[in-house]
């Protein structure tokens, strides 16, 4: 039998049905704290509990232009906005009793940008806001959602010690002290200023000088703080270990 001939006979009937999802765990920083996009649902399977942006893939999208389908209808980013949140595979979740409607494997995504806006709930959401991390326990989560969630707040803190990716959470340009409030956000550590400015800056291709300064000092006074932007580093070495983790290594 040639492969026209096999195609012509093969029934997807013949096996279980399985549906794809994918769900996004989308992070900013706002009032100095991380936060998460979260939905409450308006529709059955968990009506009313808090869920991640996710739905359907279309027939006729790949896993990431779904990713940025649902992101973008929850977000109300578009264009130019939805470009510069960085997004990425987290990882897939498949376990059979995960969704009591059907089989369904969700490819799970995680994003992040800075300033992201205010959320607007879809068509089968009640309500969508941006929660603070430390929150999270005082909703009640549908699904998986919370392993979903744990898997991308330890991926997201992992990146940032090998990879430049704490820069997305920042504007083109920024200053020492704000790329190291992305880390102690993140990382939910206070860190040494003199010891962190000294890393970042010895870490090659990490961060470059664009030859400015703020228009004016800090909040006490002092000069004004030179401003940076992302350089062409793709991992950091050394890298930036977490202060739990350095202890380790010594």
């Amino acid at each position: 039998m040639n492969e026209q001939e096999f195609l012509a006979a093969y029934d997807p009937r013949d096996y279980p049905s399985v549906a794809v999802t994918v769900d996004v765990v989308a992070l900013t920083i706002r009032d100095d704290a991380l936060h998460l996009l979260l939905i409450r649902r308006g529709e059955a399977p968990f009506a009313g509990h808090w869920a991640l942006p996710g739905g359907f893939v279309r027939p006729d999208e790949d896993l990431t232009a779904g990713a940025r389908r649902e992101l973008a209808e929850e977000t109300g980013l578009g264009g130019e906005g939805l470009r510069r949140v960085h997004l990425e595979q987290l990882g897939s979740y498949g376990a059979p009793d995960r969704d009591p409607r059907m089989r369904v494997v969700s490819i799970a995504h995680l994003a992040f940008a800075p300033d992201l806006p205010d959320p607007a709930a879809g068509t089968d959401a009640d309500e969508a806001i941006w929660l603070p991390v430390t929150a999270l326990t005082s909703r009640q989560l549908a699904f998986d959602h919370g392993r979903i969630i744990d898997d991308a707040l330890e991926r997201a803190r992992s990146k940032l010690e090998y990879t430049p990716l704490a820069t997305r959470f920042l504007a083109p340009e920024f200053t020492i002290s704000e790329l190291r409030a992305v880390y102690e956000t993140v990382w939910g550590h206070p860190l040494h200023a003199g010891n962190f400015h000294r890393k970042v800056l010895s870490v090659p291709g990490f961060v470059e000088s664009t030859g400015a300064s703020t228009e004016r000092g800090g909040a006490r006074g002092g000069p004004r703080a030179r401003l940076y932007r992302a350089g062409d580093a793709r991992l950091l070495h050394p890298a930036l270990l977490r202060p739990a983790r350095e202890e380790t290594v010594r």
